[in-house]
């Protein structure tokens, strides 16, 4: 315990709050200098990070700490155990370890920065990362250096303990809550609405004169109770937005709400006191009951137009299951505890699973950033997120997937790309401006209506703040965008997220790969040429269903042999492959790189290589060449329309790593024969395309998701096309289904609409903001009717939006 020796201990006094958490000192009052504390758990937070130069915590906000509740020694003691952090955690390699806590305690900006510089109370703590809205925070640390315990008690000595939920129940319990709250606050609403409207009948019908003044002044009194909840409660996000929003130094929609509803509550309350009036508390009590059905109808319209702003599920993997009939293709979505699966080289695991097989070495930069391969043995775990190098595994399902994960996984920082979201930048700049010069023309009206009549002015300048909403154009981009997605999904073109589909309508250049892009995976026509027994037929099957590359997968399906162990297993990018298989050191790939391998022809280069009408991959056994598989490629079904489509409006190149014996029959596909590049490299599709990004081309390059990576990740748009998608690089900006090739000119259609679609949504916006202006200028509209009508133009674009989306995606038949 950290202890000052100025410190003096007394009993508490009234009035006197915490310099740390700003809560009354109700039991004693610790002083520290010129600093109170309620107890010492605050002295101990408020001295810590004084101590590591956190001191800018309190700058944010004033007292923004949390009252420390006092924990026995070992009450996190069970965090020690192997089965509950298995549970807890998203990851672990033994030396890192990533997990993501509830903290339902976070609440400012202060919390955000504080948990985000948790680095420097604890350096063992890499990185951590709050996201507000969900109050989570996202931590990764070093396990051998800070125990997962230490952790979890260093948040909750900073008054930050988390939500540890080792099953759903508890989970499902939290929504439960959180969705009742609008239920809540709509139903008080219309009560309190309901009574004052009831009160208000005596004014309402002409018939005060037959009451009494005693019985009249008793219900403006109950009136003024009755709007007491609705101000407090009801219209308390309203409050709260625009505080955060002043903190953060912005004024958002929440201000002129609010400002609107202060008004009516502080003028009627004037009028009650001052007994001048009635005031308006029918007004005010209908304004917030019926901002809260439209806030609530608006959210029901919203949900039922889902976008699925959860989009992963339409994350499309594919996975190997193994059953009793044999080996079959399944989405991951399906798998469940104990199922058994197969992996092979290069594939995600999508699932925290458990190792069947001998041993193996897992990649797992796609977590955490760190390209070394770890070893894991029989039994040990697996966590979701590791990529397969080398031969085949076998694996028990240990968790049903979480797609979520998933894709968080794919927008990782580590592989985002700088784009330019022009439209959204727009869309955020004019909401920016909006809502000030919406309160100055508020003042302005108000102002000039109060040289006429008080309530007239009040009514002008109530009116002009509520119907003004920029919120019609803070939607148009996500609605629009959203929706696009939505389309892309359901025809098999999954984008990492919307920013994508502005870049993708922007785009000038389209890059094609063209072995597994234009051609088909799997499905060409094979024959070996040279000499090979049966038995090394069984060889090069056993070699091959290791790898994921087209080619291999050809081959491997065109051979019918019993499969044998695999030891020793690589695949070099853009190369080829090798392994040991019952002794005998089997290579398949290309001459130039067999040639390098030391490779001895016993038949002679000119005889292996006779015939250039077919892709070539060459086949070594035991350091000698025994012949070449003749691939003759089948190119997609609608691939001659989409080139013929996409070259009216784009310039087309072919990066192809395969020789050039079929130039002659692509060329007229593309515009001239400088368009067609062969036995281009990995490295030389990767600079072709930076060279292209570096004269100012807007690039979308189509590849195969694994030897392409670098070329996709230097490209304006990278689409990796692949057959079952169980294999993609994480530089990719989406994944195309082979079977939503020939809809490639319709998808870039349908994004150049979408930027048409949200420029129109944009001026229906505006233009609904200056007809209600304009008329709540003039007095001729009453808070109530603005009340009503404030929520109908998101509305109306969010379902321009969609609809739009919606006739245009029918249209080009997707």
């Amino acid at each position: 315990m950290l202890m000052s020796s100025s410190e003096t201990i007394s009993h508490a006094a009234k009035g006197i709050s915490c310099s740390h958490c700003g809560e009354d000192c109700n039991e004693q009052i610790i002083s520290v200098g010129q600093q109170i504390f309620c107890c010492q758990g605050c002295q101990l937070v408020h001295e810590l990070l004084h101590q590591n130069n956190l001191g800018n915590y309190y700058t944010y906000e004033k007292n923004p700490g949390l009252t420390v509740q006092r924990r026995h020694k070992n009450h996190f003691a069970y965090l020690d155990q192997e089965s509950v952090q298995q549970q807890l955690l998203d990851f672990s390699d033994g030396s890192i370890a990533k997990i993501t806590l509830t903290i339902p305690q976070i609440h400012c900006s202060s919390c955000i920065w504080l948990l985000e510089n948790l680095f420097k109370l604890r350096p063992e703590i890499s990185q951590t990362r709050v996201n507000f809205l969900k109050k989570e925070l996202s931590l990764t640390y070093h396990s051998e250096e800070i125990s997962l315990r230490e952790v979890i008690e260093l948040l909750a000595t900073l008054g930050y303990e988390p939500r540890l939920l080792l099953d759903s129940q508890g989970r499902d319990q939290t929504i439960s809550v959180k969705q009742a709250k609008p239920y809540a606050k709509l139903g008080i609403a219309g009560f309190c609405y309901g009574n004052i409207m009831f009160l208000s009948f005596p004014e309402y019908f002409s018939f005060g004169k037959s009451v009494t003044p005693d019985l009249l002044r008793l219900f403006e009194v109950l009136n003024l109770l009755f709007s007491l909840p609705l101000f407090f409660y009801c219209s308390s996000e309203y409050f709260k937005g625009a505080i955060q929003g002043f903190k953060q130094k912005i004024i958002n929609i929440n201000v002129p709400i609010a400002l609107g509803i202060i008004t009516l509550f502080v003028r009627s309350t004037v009028d009650v006191f001052a007994q001048t009036g009635s005031g308006y508390f029918d007004s005010l009590a209908g304004l917030i009951f019926l901002l809260l059905i439209g806030k609530f109808f608006q959210q029901k319209t919203f949900d039922s137009l889902s976008f699925s702003r959860d989009y992963q599920s339409y994350f499309p993997l594919s996975i190997t299951k193994i059953q009793e009939a044999g080996e079959t293709t399944v989405p991951v979505k399906e798998l469940k505890k104990d199922d058994r699966v197969v992996i092979r080289n290069q594939e995600l695991i999508p699932t925290d699973s458990s190792l069947l097989s001998e041993q193996c070495e897992i990649d797992y930069s796609f977590v955490t950033g760190e390209s070394t391969p770890v070893l894991k043995k029989r039994g040990e775990l697996i966590y979701a997120g590791g990529r397969l190098i080398g031969a085949s595994i076998k694996l028990k399902v240990l968790k049903e997937v979480s797609q979520s994960y998933l894709t968080n996984l794919w927008n990782n920082e580590i592989f985002h790309k700088q784009q330019h979201a022009s439209l959204t930048t727009l869309s955020n700049q004019i909401s920016k401006y909006f809502t000030p010069i919406v309160i100055l023309l508020a003042i302005g009206a108000g102002v000039y209506w109060l040289q006429e009549d008080w309530h007239i002015a009040a009514n002008v300048f109530s009116s002009i703040l509520i119907i003004a909403c920029p919120c019609a154009l803070a939607l148009s981009t996500p609605f629009t965008l959203g929706s696009t997605l939505r389309v892309f999904g359901r025809n098999q073109l999954y984008l990492k997220d919307a920013a994508v589909i502005e870049e993708l309508a922007a785009i000038d250049t389209i890059v094609f790969d063209k072995t597994g892009t234009l051609t088909h995976s799997g499905s060409s026509k094979i024959k070996f040429y040279g000499e090979h027994s049966q038995y090394e037929q069984s060889l090069v099957k056993s070699l091959t269903k290791h790898s994921t590359h087209p080619l291999s997968q050809s081959i491997f399906h065109s051979i019918q042999a019993e499969q044998q162990l695999t030891q020793n297993y690589q695949e070099i990018t853009g190369r080829g492959i090798r392994g040991e298989i019952d002794g005998h050191e089997v290579i398949l790939g290309s001459l130039s790189w067999l040639k390098s391998q030391e490779i001895h022809d016993q038949q002679g280069e000119s005889k292996v290589t006779k015939n250039f009408d077919t892709t070539q991959v060459y086949l070594a056994i035991d350091g000698n060449l025994r012949g070449y598989f003749g691939l003759k490629n089948i190119y997609r079904k609608g691939m001659v329309q989409v080139l013929q489509q996409l070259k009216k409006g784009f310039q087309l190149f072919l990066l192809s790593g395969d020789n050039n014996r079929e130039e002659s029959q692509l060329l007229p596909l593309f515009q001239k024969a400088n368009s067609l590049f062969f036995n281009q490299s990995p490295e030389d599709k990767l600079h072709f395309i930076r060279e292209l990004e570096e004269k100012g081309k807007k690039t979308m390059m189509l590849g195969d998701g694994l030897n392409d990576a670098g070329a996709l990740k230097s490209s304006s748009v990278g689409i990796a096309v692949t057959e079952d998608i169980s294999a993609f690089s994480p530089a990719c900006d989406g994944i195309l289904g082979s079977d939503g090739f020939n809809k490639l000119n319709r998808f870039i259609q349908l994004a150049k609409i979408s930027r048409h679609i949200i420029i129109l949504s944009f001026i229906i916006s505006l233009l609904y903001n200056l007809v209600g202006i304009s008329f709540a200028v003039q007095g001729l509209l009453s808070p109530l009717v603005s009340a009503i009508l404030m929520p109908l133009s998101s509305i109306t674009v969010a379902l321009f939006a969609t609809g739009g989306i919606y006739i245009a995606a029918k249209r080009l038949e997707l």
